[in-house]
Protein backbone atom coordinates (compact mmCIF):
# COMPACT_ATOMS: atom_id res chain seq x y z
CA UNK A 1 0.00 0.00 0.00
CA UNK A 2 1.57 3.68 -1.11
CA UNK A 3 0.91 6.22 2.07
CA UNK A 4 1.02 9.81 1.13
CA UNK A 5 1.74 12.56 3.39
CA UNK A 6 -0.88 13.86 5.80
CA UNK A 7 -3.19 16.59 3.66
CA UNK A 8 -1.79 20.16 4.35
CA UNK A 9 2.08 19.05 5.28
CA UNK A 10 5.00 19.14 3.06
CA UNK A 11 7.99 16.63 2.29
CA UNK A 12 11.23 18.44 2.08
CA UNK A 13 13.17 16.98 -0.03
CA UNK A 14 16.71 18.56 -0.71
CA UNK A 15 16.05 21.22 -3.26
CA UNK A 16 12.43 22.07 -0.80
CA UNK A 17 14.98 21.79 2.24
CA UNK A 18 17.31 24.23 0.26
CA UNK A 19 14.40 27.19 -0.48
CA UNK A 20 13.59 27.01 3.96
CA UNK A 21 16.89 26.69 4.72
CA UNK A 22 17.26 30.09 2.74
CA UNK A 23 14.11 31.39 4.21
CA UNK A 24 14.80 30.67 7.75
CA UNK A 25 19.22 31.62 7.41
CA UNK A 26 17.56 35.18 6.43
CA UNK A 27 15.11 34.90 9.53
CA UNK A 28 17.48 34.53 11.79
CA UNK A 29 20.06 36.63 9.88
CA UNK A 30 17.91 39.37 10.32
CA UNK A 31 17.24 38.59 13.99
CA UNK A 32 20.96 38.94 14.94
CA UNK A 33 21.54 42.08 13.11
CA UNK A 34 18.78 43.82 15.08
CA UNK A 35 20.01 41.92 18.82
CA UNK A 36 17.30 39.26 19.17
CA UNK A 37 18.48 36.24 21.12
CA UNK A 38 17.07 32.79 20.00
CA UNK A 39 14.56 30.75 21.69
CA UNK A 40 12.38 27.43 21.13
CA UNK A 41 9.88 25.18 23.23
CA UNK A 42 8.27 22.35 23.60
CA UNK A 43 6.36 21.08 19.99
CA UNK A 44 3.22 20.22 22.72
CA UNK A 45 1.85 22.23 25.45
CA UNK A 46 -1.10 21.87 27.58
CA UNK A 47 -4.40 22.85 25.93
CA UNK A 48 -5.43 25.16 28.58
CA UNK A 49 -2.50 27.63 27.64
CA UNK A 50 -4.30 28.55 24.25
CA UNK A 51 -7.48 28.19 25.87
CA UNK A 52 -6.50 31.39 28.15
CA UNK A 53 -4.64 33.47 24.96
CA UNK A 54 -7.55 32.74 22.37
CA UNK A 55 -11.10 31.25 24.24
CA UNK A 56 -12.53 27.71 24.02
CA UNK A 57 -13.16 27.98 20.17
CA UNK A 58 -9.45 27.58 19.13
CA UNK A 59 -9.89 23.94 20.35
CA UNK A 60 -10.85 23.41 16.66
CA UNK A 61 -8.40 25.02 15.35
CA UNK A 62 -5.62 22.74 16.80
CA UNK A 63 -4.54 19.36 17.27
CA UNK A 64 -5.28 18.35 20.87
CA UNK A 65 -5.08 14.40 22.31
CA UNK A 66 -5.10 13.37 25.77
CA UNK A 67 -2.04 11.37 26.85
CA UNK A 68 -1.81 8.35 29.26
CA UNK A 69 -1.79 10.35 32.37
CA UNK A 70 -5.06 12.01 31.27
CA UNK A 71 -3.75 15.03 30.49
CA UNK A 72 -5.36 17.67 27.74
CA UNK A 73 -2.41 18.40 24.83
CA UNK A 74 -2.15 20.49 21.74
CA UNK A 75 0.05 20.47 19.47
CA UNK A 76 1.25 24.15 19.26
CA UNK A 77 -0.78 26.09 16.67
CA UNK A 78 1.69 29.73 17.81
CA UNK A 79 4.81 30.21 19.62
CA UNK A 80 3.44 33.27 22.16
CA UNK A 81 1.94 31.35 24.89
CA UNK A 82 5.11 29.39 25.57
CA UNK A 83 7.06 32.72 25.06
CA UNK A 84 4.80 34.10 28.04
CA UNK A 85 5.02 30.56 29.91
CA UNK A 86 8.94 30.56 29.69
CA UNK A 87 9.15 34.08 30.42
CA UNK A 88 6.58 33.95 33.73
CA UNK A 89 8.93 30.87 34.86
CA UNK A 90 11.90 33.04 35.39
CA UNK A 91 10.94 36.63 35.00
CA UNK A 92 13.35 37.90 37.71
CA UNK A 93 16.36 36.78 36.28
CA UNK A 94 15.98 37.55 32.49
CA UNK A 95 17.95 40.88 32.19
CA UNK A 96 15.57 43.68 30.41
CA UNK A 97 14.73 44.21 27.49
CA UNK A 98 14.04 40.69 27.00
CA UNK A 99 14.39 40.28 22.98
CA UNK A 100 13.94 36.54 21.70
CA UNK A 101 13.40 35.12 18.48
CA UNK A 102 12.31 31.53 17.49
CA UNK A 103 11.53 29.74 14.02
CA UNK A 104 9.26 27.10 15.26
CA UNK A 105 7.27 24.24 13.68
CA UNK A 106 3.80 24.96 14.36
CA UNK A 107 0.14 22.64 13.12
CA UNK A 108 -3.00 24.24 13.06
CA UNK A 109 -6.14 22.11 12.43
CA UNK A 110 -7.14 24.28 9.23
CA UNK A 111 -8.17 23.56 6.06
CA UNK A 112 -5.34 23.70 3.33
CA UNK A 113 -5.62 26.66 0.76
CA UNK A 114 -2.93 28.70 -0.99
CA UNK A 115 -0.47 30.42 1.60
CA UNK A 116 -2.10 28.01 4.64
CA UNK A 117 -0.99 24.96 5.58
CA UNK A 118 -1.95 22.72 8.57
CA UNK A 119 1.57 21.93 9.15
CA UNK A 120 4.03 25.31 8.62
CA UNK A 121 7.36 27.01 9.36
CA UNK A 122 6.65 30.90 11.93
CA UNK A 123 9.39 33.49 12.38
CA UNK A 124 8.62 35.44 15.48
CA UNK A 125 10.55 37.99 17.24
CA UNK A 126 9.55 39.86 20.66
CA UNK A 127 10.44 42.66 22.98
CA UNK A 128 9.32 42.33 26.30
CA UNK A 129 9.75 45.16 29.29
CA UNK A 130 9.88 48.10 27.12
CA UNK A 131 6.84 50.33 27.51
CA UNK A 132 7.87 52.77 25.19
CA UNK A 133 6.68 52.32 21.65
CA UNK A 134 10.19 52.46 20.18
CA UNK A 135 9.87 48.48 20.59
CA UNK A 136 7.10 48.46 18.29
CA UNK A 137 9.30 50.26 15.86
CA UNK A 138 12.04 48.02 16.33
CA UNK A 139 9.59 44.84 15.56
CA UNK A 140 8.57 46.50 11.82
CA UNK A 141 11.98 47.50 11.70
CA UNK A 142 13.46 44.43 11.68
CA UNK A 143 10.68 42.88 10.25
CA UNK A 144 11.28 45.03 6.55
CA UNK A 145 15.04 44.54 7.18
CA UNK A 146 14.62 41.14 6.76
CA UNK A 147 12.35 41.88 3.61
CA UNK A 148 14.31 44.10 2.30
CA UNK A 149 17.50 41.94 2.73
CA UNK A 150 15.34 39.31 0.39
CA UNK A 151 15.22 41.63 -2.48
CA UNK A 152 11.21 43.06 -1.72
CA UNK A 153 11.40 46.72 -2.34
CA UNK A 154 8.66 48.89 -1.37
CA UNK A 155 7.18 48.26 -5.03
CA UNK A 156 6.39 45.12 -3.50
CA UNK A 157 5.67 45.06 0.29
CA UNK A 158 4.12 47.56 2.51
CA UNK A 159 3.19 47.76 6.15
CA UNK A 160 0.44 48.69 7.34
CA UNK A 161 0.06 50.19 10.74
CA UNK A 162 -2.41 51.03 13.33
CA UNK A 163 -3.00 51.30 16.73
CA UNK A 164 -6.28 49.09 18.77
CA UNK A 165 -5.30 51.46 21.80
CA UNK A 166 -6.88 54.59 19.28
CA UNK A 167 -9.19 52.28 17.75
CA UNK A 168 -10.94 50.95 20.91
CA UNK A 169 -10.57 54.67 22.24
CA UNK A 170 -12.33 55.47 18.98
CA UNK A 171 -15.35 53.23 19.17
CA UNK A 172 -16.10 54.30 22.89
CA UNK A 173 -16.03 58.19 21.94
CA UNK A 174 -18.85 57.07 19.21
CA UNK A 175 -20.98 55.52 21.73
CA UNK A 176 -19.86 51.78 21.40
CA UNK A 177 -20.08 49.87 24.79
CA UNK A 178 -16.86 48.62 26.41
CA UNK A 179 -18.73 45.32 26.78
CA UNK A 180 -19.12 45.24 23.10
CA UNK A 181 -15.72 45.54 21.53
CA UNK A 182 -14.14 42.26 21.98
CA UNK A 183 -17.25 41.16 19.72
CA UNK A 184 -16.77 44.03 17.16
CA UNK A 185 -13.27 43.40 16.59
CA UNK A 186 -13.22 40.13 14.79
CA UNK A 187 -16.16 41.76 12.06
CA UNK A 188 -13.93 44.79 11.88
CA UNK A 189 -10.82 42.71 10.85
CA UNK A 190 -12.82 40.85 7.94
CA UNK A 191 -12.69 43.92 5.96
CA UNK A 192 -10.02 43.07 3.36
CA UNK A 193 -11.35 39.49 3.28
CA UNK A 194 -15.03 40.20 2.56
CA UNK A 195 -16.81 42.23 -0.21
CA UNK A 196 -17.81 45.62 0.67
CA UNK A 197 -21.47 45.21 0.61
CA UNK A 198 -21.05 41.84 3.32
CA UNK A 199 -19.37 43.39 5.22
CA UNK A 200 -21.00 46.89 5.37
CA UNK A 201 -24.06 44.50 6.19
CA UNK A 202 -22.19 42.10 8.89
CA UNK A 203 -21.32 45.29 10.63
CA UNK A 204 -24.85 46.95 10.93
CA UNK A 205 -26.19 43.81 12.51
CA UNK A 206 -22.97 44.15 14.97
CA UNK A 207 -24.07 48.21 15.05
CA UNK A 208 -27.36 49.59 15.67
CA UNK A 209 -26.75 53.42 14.54
CA UNK A 210 -26.42 53.46 11.06
CA UNK A 211 -24.46 56.98 11.71
CA UNK A 212 -22.13 54.95 13.95
CA UNK A 213 -22.06 52.28 11.25
CA UNK A 214 -21.51 55.06 8.57
CA UNK A 215 -18.40 56.55 10.87
CA UNK A 216 -16.84 53.48 11.09
CA UNK A 217 -16.39 52.79 7.27
CA UNK A 218 -15.40 56.27 6.90
CA UNK A 219 -12.24 55.53 10.11
CA UNK A 220 -11.54 52.53 8.16
CA UNK A 221 -10.31 53.66 4.97
CA UNK A 222 -8.15 56.27 6.96
CA UNK A 223 -5.10 56.36 5.66
CA UNK A 224 -3.09 59.43 8.35
CA UNK A 225 -3.97 61.20 11.57
CA UNK A 226 -5.72 64.33 9.50
CA UNK A 227 -8.33 61.77 8.05
CA UNK A 228 -9.37 60.75 11.69
CA UNK A 229 -9.45 64.31 12.60
CA UNK A 230 -11.43 65.19 9.93
CA UNK A 231 -13.96 62.18 10.50
CA UNK A 232 -14.16 62.50 14.08
CA UNK A 233 -13.97 66.40 14.57
CA UNK A 234 -14.09 66.43 18.38
CA UNK A 235 -11.81 63.08 18.92
CA UNK A 236 -9.09 66.20 20.52
CA UNK A 237 -10.40 66.54 23.50
CA UNK A 238 -10.26 62.91 23.67
CA UNK A 239 -7.14 62.14 26.06
CA UNK A 240 -6.63 58.39 25.42
CA UNK A 241 -7.35 59.15 21.92
CA UNK A 242 -4.89 61.98 21.24
CA UNK A 243 -2.07 59.51 23.01
CA UNK A 244 -2.87 56.98 20.71
CA UNK A 245 -2.52 59.14 17.71
CA UNK A 246 0.91 60.74 19.34
CA UNK A 247 2.37 57.14 19.48
CA UNK A 248 1.38 56.36 16.34
CA UNK A 249 3.34 59.50 14.87
CA UNK A 250 6.05 58.68 17.05
CA UNK A 251 6.38 55.45 16.03
CA UNK A 252 6.38 56.66 12.28
CA UNK A 253 8.92 59.14 12.82
CA UNK A 254 11.56 56.05 14.06
CA UNK A 255 10.74 54.14 11.39
CA UNK A 256 11.40 57.34 8.91
CA UNK A 257 15.14 57.53 11.08
CA UNK A 258 15.26 53.92 10.40
CA UNK A 259 15.35 54.18 7.02
CA UNK A 260 12.55 52.19 5.98
CA UNK A 261 9.21 54.81 5.82
CA UNK A 262 8.61 53.78 2.67
CA UNK A 263 7.26 50.78 3.43
CA UNK A 264 5.01 52.36 6.10
CA UNK A 265 1.36 53.51 5.53
CA UNK A 266 -0.67 54.19 8.21
CA UNK A 267 -4.20 52.31 7.33
CA UNK A 268 -7.18 52.30 10.26
CA UNK A 269 -8.34 48.75 8.63
CA UNK A 270 -6.14 46.56 10.63
CA UNK A 271 -7.71 45.48 13.51
CA UNK A 272 -5.80 41.74 13.78
CA UNK A 273 -8.74 39.85 15.19
CA UNK A 274 -7.37 38.49 18.41
CA UNK A 275 -8.34 39.87 21.66
CA UNK A 276 -5.33 40.25 23.40
CA UNK A 277 -3.96 43.22 21.29
CA UNK A 278 -3.57 46.30 23.31
CA UNK A 279 -1.80 49.15 21.29
CA UNK A 280 -0.10 48.94 18.36
CA UNK A 281 -0.83 46.68 15.41
CA UNK A 282 0.34 46.01 11.78
CA UNK A 283 0.29 43.76 8.82
CA UNK A 284 2.86 43.39 5.84
CA UNK A 285 0.89 43.05 2.64
CA UNK A 286 2.30 42.82 -0.62
CA UNK A 287 1.22 45.79 -3.08
CA UNK A 288 -0.51 44.00 -5.16
CA UNK A 289 -2.87 42.54 -2.93
CA UNK A 290 -3.02 38.68 -4.05
CA UNK A 291 -2.30 37.01 -1.48
CA UNK A 292 -2.50 36.69 2.64
CA UNK A 293 -0.82 39.39 5.13
CA UNK A 294 2.80 38.24 4.72
CA UNK A 295 3.00 38.95 8.72
CA UNK A 296 1.17 40.81 11.66
CA UNK A 297 1.91 41.22 14.62
CA UNK A 298 1.33 44.27 17.55
CA UNK A 299 2.03 44.99 21.37
CA UNK A 300 0.06 42.27 24.17
CA UNK A 301 0.83 44.22 27.26
CA UNK A 302 -1.79 42.01 29.49
CA UNK A 303 -0.41 38.06 27.91
CA UNK A 304 1.78 37.86 30.93
CA UNK A 305 -0.38 38.67 33.41
CA UNK A 306 -2.90 36.69 31.91
CA UNK A 307 -0.80 33.34 32.30
CA UNK A 308 -0.44 34.72 36.19
CA UNK A 309 3.01 36.40 35.88
CA UNK A 310 3.18 40.46 36.53
CA UNK A 311 2.34 43.05 34.31
CA UNK A 312 5.15 43.15 31.40
CA UNK A 313 4.96 45.40 28.14
CA UNK A 314 5.36 43.25 25.26
CA UNK A 315 5.25 42.93 21.43
CA UNK A 316 5.69 41.25 18.92
CA UNK A 317 5.48 39.63 15.63
CA UNK A 318 4.87 36.25 13.22
CA UNK A 319 5.63 35.83 9.81
CA UNK A 320 5.12 32.40 8.31
CA UNK A 321 7.12 30.41 5.48
CA UNK A 322 3.84 29.62 2.75
CA UNK A 323 3.08 33.06 1.66
CA UNK A 324 6.69 34.36 1.90
CA UNK A 325 7.75 31.84 -0.48
CA UNK A 326 4.91 32.42 -2.70
CA UNK A 327 5.85 35.90 -3.09
CA UNK A 328 9.29 34.99 -3.04
CA UNK A 329 8.94 32.63 -6.36
CA UNK A 330 6.20 35.78 -7.91
CA UNK A 331 9.03 38.10 -7.74
CA UNK A 332 11.73 35.91 -8.90
CA UNK A 333 13.61 36.17 -5.58
CA UNK A 334 13.61 32.23 -5.65
CA UNK A 335 14.12 30.13 -8.92
CA UNK A 336 15.12 26.79 -9.59
CA UNK A 337 18.48 27.88 -10.53
CA UNK A 338 18.99 29.84 -7.69
CA UNK A 339 19.44 27.05 -5.71
CA UNK A 340 21.50 25.08 -7.80
CA UNK A 341 23.43 22.70 -5.72
CA UNK A 342 27.50 24.18 -5.53
CA UNK A 343 30.57 22.24 -4.75
CA UNK A 344 33.79 23.46 -4.35
CA UNK A 345 35.60 20.11 -6.06
CA UNK A 346 34.85 17.14 -7.20
CA UNK A 347 37.40 14.43 -6.45
CA UNK A 348 37.47 11.45 -9.33
CA UNK A 349 40.17 8.57 -9.40
CA UNK A 350 41.10 6.63 -12.51
CA UNK A 351 42.14 4.10 -10.29
CA UNK A 352 41.36 1.60 -7.87
CA UNK A 353 44.95 1.81 -6.12
CA UNK A 354 44.68 5.24 -5.84
CA UNK A 355 41.79 5.49 -3.80
CA UNK A 356 42.97 5.95 -0.44
CA UNK A 357 45.06 8.84 -2.11
CA UNK A 358 41.83 10.54 -3.43
CA UNK A 359 40.31 10.07 0.33
CA UNK A 360 42.59 11.58 1.64
CA UNK A 361 42.75 14.23 -0.52
CA UNK A 362 39.02 15.08 0.35
CA UNK A 363 39.19 14.52 3.61
CA UNK A 364 41.97 16.99 4.02
CA UNK A 365 40.47 19.68 1.43
CA UNK A 366 37.16 18.88 3.77
CA UNK A 367 38.83 19.89 7.08
CA UNK A 368 40.58 23.08 5.16
CA UNK A 369 36.71 24.05 5.12
CA UNK A 370 35.88 22.81 1.11
CA UNK A 371 33.28 21.42 0.19
CA UNK A 372 34.14 17.93 -1.46
CA UNK A 373 32.17 15.59 -2.98
CA UNK A 374 33.99 12.11 -4.64
CA UNK A 375 33.03 9.48 -6.78
CA UNK A 376 32.15 5.99 -4.73
CA UNK A 377 33.52 4.11 -8.12
CA UNK A 378 36.38 4.26 -10.02
CA UNK A 379 37.44 3.54 -13.42
CA UNK A 380 35.61 5.77 -15.98
CA UNK A 381 36.52 9.44 -15.77
CA UNK A 382 33.59 10.17 -18.51
CA UNK A 383 31.35 9.03 -16.11
CA UNK A 384 32.94 11.01 -12.98
CA UNK A 385 32.44 13.81 -15.22
CA UNK A 386 29.34 13.82 -15.74
CA UNK A 387 28.40 12.79 -12.24
CA UNK A 388 31.41 16.27 -10.59
CA UNK A 389 28.89 18.44 -13.22
CA UNK A 390 25.56 17.04 -11.75
CA UNK A 391 26.77 17.78 -8.19
CA UNK A 392 27.74 21.43 -9.48
CA UNK A 393 30.86 21.56 -8.77
CA UNK A 394 33.05 24.21 -9.72
CA UNK A 395 36.53 21.96 -9.85
CA UNK A 396 37.51 18.39 -10.08
CA UNK A 397 40.32 17.17 -9.35
CA UNK A 398 41.58 14.12 -11.22
CA UNK A 399 44.07 11.59 -9.29
CA UNK A 400 44.82 9.31 -11.96
CA UNK A 401 47.98 8.43 -13.59
CA UNK A 402 50.09 11.85 -13.30
CA UNK A 403 49.92 11.93 -9.50
CA UNK A 404 51.22 8.14 -9.70
CA UNK A 405 53.89 9.44 -11.65
CA UNK A 406 54.87 12.68 -9.81
CA UNK A 407 52.48 13.36 -7.22
CA UNK A 408 50.40 15.58 -8.92
CA UNK A 409 46.53 16.28 -9.82
CA UNK A 410 44.74 17.17 -12.38
CA UNK A 411 42.38 20.45 -11.68
CA UNK A 412 39.60 21.23 -14.27
CA UNK A 413 37.71 23.80 -14.26
CA UNK A 414 34.41 22.97 -14.78
CA UNK A 415 32.99 25.92 -16.20
CA UNK A 416 36.13 26.42 -18.91
CA UNK A 417 37.28 23.05 -19.25
CA UNK A 418 40.32 23.90 -18.71
CA UNK A 419 43.16 21.86 -16.78
CA UNK A 420 46.22 22.19 -15.20
CA UNK A 421 48.91 20.11 -13.13
CA UNK A 422 49.08 20.51 -9.46
CA UNK A 423 50.72 19.11 -6.83
CA UNK A 424 49.29 18.04 -3.84
CA UNK A 425 50.46 20.42 -0.87
CA UNK A 426 50.17 23.09 -3.58
CA UNK A 427 46.40 22.60 -3.90
CA UNK A 428 45.88 22.39 -0.64
CA UNK A 429 47.90 25.69 0.60
CA UNK A 430 45.60 27.48 -1.28
CA UNK A 431 42.76 26.84 0.98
Amino acid sequence: MKILPVKGTRDFYPPQMTVRNFICDGWKAASLRSGFVEYDGPIFEHLQMYQIKSGDEIVEQLFHLTDRGGRELAIRPEITPTLARMVNQQVNALPRPIKWFSMPRLCRAERPQKGRLREFFQWNIDILGVEDVLADAEVIFCTLDYLRSAGLTSKDVIAKISSRKLLAALLLHLGIAADRLETLYPILDKKAKLPAEAFEEMLAKAVESSATVKTILELMAAHSADDILHIVPDVAANETAQTALDELQRVFGYLKAMGVAEYCRFDMSIVRGLAYYTGMVFEVHDVVGDLRAVCGGGRYDNLLKDFGGPALSATGMGMGDCVLEILLRERGLLTDETFKRKLDYFVACTDAALTSAALAIAARLRAGGASVELSYKTGNLGKQLKQADACGAMRCLIVGQEYQDGGKVVVKEMATGEQSLVSEEMLLNRL
